[in-house]
């Protein structure tokens, strides 16, 4: 079913829309001749890179080493202002008195870019990496993966009652606590980890840090120190390119600048009307001009920033450049895959790039480490790129006020707005850094205004249930036990504390909800009557998925394959697709004994499914065109005839193959019960995780 996206009280198809952005792409606002204000002058002046001075740690640094020695930590400063270097040297610090460190963050690039920043600093025999594609060096004194494997190891933990092999935790990004989807996975390892483990939190953007504090001090028992660093290490100038090609300040003092405010009233939304696409190679000409790249351009959509890449207009091509071409050469070196990429040739010859959720990983971590080494003029990005990658620029170009959540547009927050900020100035490589504003309909100047002076938004808690976290805390906890864990959580502090007395009407909600999911799993046989798990329950808890419970159904019927590793492949990626399928797949398209096998596996789970629905729980649409699309990778088609056919964005049939992958490694874990189809498997996951998809 096609996304609606509500926009000021008007509905667009989504695939109209694009389609008709992409039909009028040479329709441009066009800006005129770069001019500079005089006023300018002065703050255009201080472009320049600073000079090389020793590194002297700052004051909020020292105060958060000291305090992460004795006790918890969290830790709230800008982009770029050095928060790898406390982690780094409380590892330091853990490793020199034989200690064990964990630094978990959000995304797997990002677990992978600090697992090579750590190996080269601490040497690589006392780093290992931990993901749900990558495990290596497991027994190193310094582990790096994702959140979710470190909650993972905390539930393996409290069920065989031992203690967690570690003695200081790292969570970086911490603000994903608030996030709707993944907070709970942080919440969790908050509440799991022993309190003798040091916690360490890093993040660029929590509002109520103080609150978050105080609920860890509450069920740890040990003080939670706050260093705030307000500062950034780059100050940020605000900048508005008017449609004549003039740059002006965006701001006098607190209010917009006199220009901007005329801009304001005299703006005609007809002349900006929707659908025009910007003079993307203009406004390059400008920042050119005046010394202002590299930029990150911030688009609404995958669409926009590859459409971006074919804008008409003059632009210089880069200079012969000795640098770039060894650094382009050592990276396709390491990902040849991408020497025929369709967006190499704009790359290569005119320092463009677009970097989005659709992209290959590689592609994505080719792009990072160019515009790192500072040989890209800009890179389009959607605001994804904001939260967790690290390649900052001299200037970020803003042309929305709002951003699409994947259900409709909302006007950008403030720790939104700060994360896309924060990627202006490169620490070391620039004085100033630059956030300039584009004119558009979509582009609300008085809502940049006031993000510009607003402090990031509170957290609050998203701790939920769902049938994977039930089963784990039934490995090791009784019911009674799950209530008093809910009583200590986020959400039940945040509600007491903010009715002023004590009001356990949150964690009764979770509790009740708990309890909706403890009978339906008492119903299905995987927990007894006294709330202990069965012996399927036992190892249904080893499937740490988003639909532990269909899988688990497919094995107790004997609907997965035990000797066709590619039908099996096929089939779990039913049940990992997440996107709406806009694949160009039918059935027809299905060769007979796959057709069988998901035929088997839809006898299988559809009653299951039923049933999950009239207790009211949200369950999976299965995709027969992720299936069909995992089989031909599978079978050894290759990459881009598996693109080709399905219609599907190479970074989304990457995302396929990875969590594919990942419920196939859970099926994997259960070889003493199932030795057959584990085999299977794992065979499966030798036949997906090739290039281009996994690379070194």
């Amino acid at each position: 079913m096609q996304k609606k996206i509500e926009r000021k009280n008007k509905t667009f198809n989504c695939r109209r829309y694009n389609a008709r952005r992409k039909s009028k792409r040479k329709e441009h606002i066009t800006y005129f001749k770069p001019e500079a204000v005089p006023a300018l002058k002065n703050i255009l002046s201080k472009i320049g890179k600073p000079h090389v001075t020793p590194f002297i740690p700052d004051d909020f640094q020292i105060k958060a080493l000291e305090a992460i020695k004795k006790t918890d930590c969290l830790v709230i400063a800008p982009t770029g202002s050095g928060k790898t270097w406390i982690a780094r040297e409380a590892i330091l610090l853990v490793l020199e008195q034989g200690g064990r460190s964990w630094y978990a963050s959000p995304l797997k690039a990002l677990s992978n870019s600090k697992w090579i920043e750590f190996g080269l600093h601490f040497d690589q025999e006392n780093v290992g990496i931990i993901t749900g594609d990558t495990k290596e060096n497991t027994e190193a004194p310094i582990i790096v993966g994702t959140t979710e494997i470190l909650r993972n190891q905390l539930y393996d933990a409290m069920h065989e009652g031992k203690d967690l092999k570690c003695d200081l935790v790292i969570l970086d990004e911490a603000h994903f606590l608030g996030d709707a989807e993944r907070g709970v996975v942080w919440e969790e390892i908050m509440i799991y980890l022993p309190a003798r483990v040091n916690l360490l939190l890093l993040s660029a953007t929590i509002g109520n840090g103080e609150e978050i504090a105080r609920w860890l001090e509450s069920i740890r028992k040990k003080t939670c120190v706050v260093v705030t660093e307000e500062e950034r290490p780059v100050p940020l100038y605000p900048l508005f390119l008017h449609p004549s090609g003039f740059l002006h300040s965006f701001l006098e003092g607190k209010k917009v600048s006199l220009p901007v405010a005329d801009f304001i009233r005299r703006s005609d939304e007809k002349r900006l009307r929707g659908g025009r696409m910007p003079d993307y190679i203009g406004i390059i000409r400008v920042l050119e001009k005046f010394n202002l790249l590299p930029a990150i351009f911030f688009l609404k959509s995958r669409a926009e920033c590859d459409v971006a890449l074919t804008a008409r207009g003059l632009l210089m091509p880069l200079r012969n450049n000795m640098e770039f071409d060894y650094s382009l050469n050592e990276l396709l070196g390491r990902f040849p895959t991408l020497r025929h990429h369709r967006q190499l040739n704009v790359l290569r010859s005119l320092g463009l790039a677009s970097h989005h959720g659709g992209q290959l990983p590689a592609w994505k971590m080719l792009v990072e480490e160019m515009m790192n080494r500072g040989h890209l003029r800009v890179i389009f990005a959607t605001s994804t790129i904001a939260a967790g990658v690290n390649f900052p620029a001299r200037t970020i170009v803003l042309f929305n006020s709002d951003l699409f959540n994947g259900n409709d547009f909302n006007p950008m927050s403030a720790t939104e707005f700060r994360q896309m900020t924060g990627r202006a100035g490169r620490r070391g490589r620039d004085k100033i850094g630059f956030m300039l504003t584009i004119a558009g309909k979509f582009m609300d100047l008085n809502h940049i205004r006031r993000l510009l002076f607003q402090k990031s938004e509170d957290i609050l808690s998203q701790l939920k249930n769902d049938f994977a976290m039930v089963l784990n805390l039934l490995l090791s906890q009784t019911p009674e036990d799950v209530r008093k864990i809910f009583e200590r959580s986020l959400a039940a502090y945040q509600q007491n504390i903010r009715h002023h007395g004590v009001d356990f009407s949150a964690s009764r909600s979770l509790w009740n909800d708990f309890l909706r999911h403890l009978k339906f799993l008492q119903r299905e046989g995987f927990v007894d009557e006294n709330g202990t798990l069965t012996d399927d329950g036992r190892w249904a808890s080893k499937l740490r998925l988003d639909y532990p419970l269909l899988v688990a159904q497919c094995l107790r019927e004997n609907a997965f394959s035990e000797e066709n590793e590619k039908i099996l492949a096929a089939v779990v990626a039913f049940f990992a697709y997440d996107r709406d399928d806009e694949m160009k797949l039918t059935v027809k398209d299905l060769p007979p004994k796959l057709a069988l096998s998901f035929k088997k596996v839809v006898l299988a789970v559809r009653p299951l499914i039923h049933r999950l629905e009239a207790a009211g729980f949200v369950t999976v649409k299965l995709h027969t065109s992720a299936g069909v699309a995992m089989y031909f990778w599978a079978h050894g088609h290759s990459w881009d005839s598996v693109i080709k056919t399905t219609g599907i964005a190479e970074g989304d049939m990457a995302t396929l193959v990875l969590r594919t992958a990942d419920n196939l490694r859970q099926i994997v874990s259960l070889k003493d019960i199932y030795p057959e189809i584990a085999e299977c498997a794992h065979k499966a996951r030798e036949a997906i995780l090739r290039e281009p998809v996994l690379f070194l």
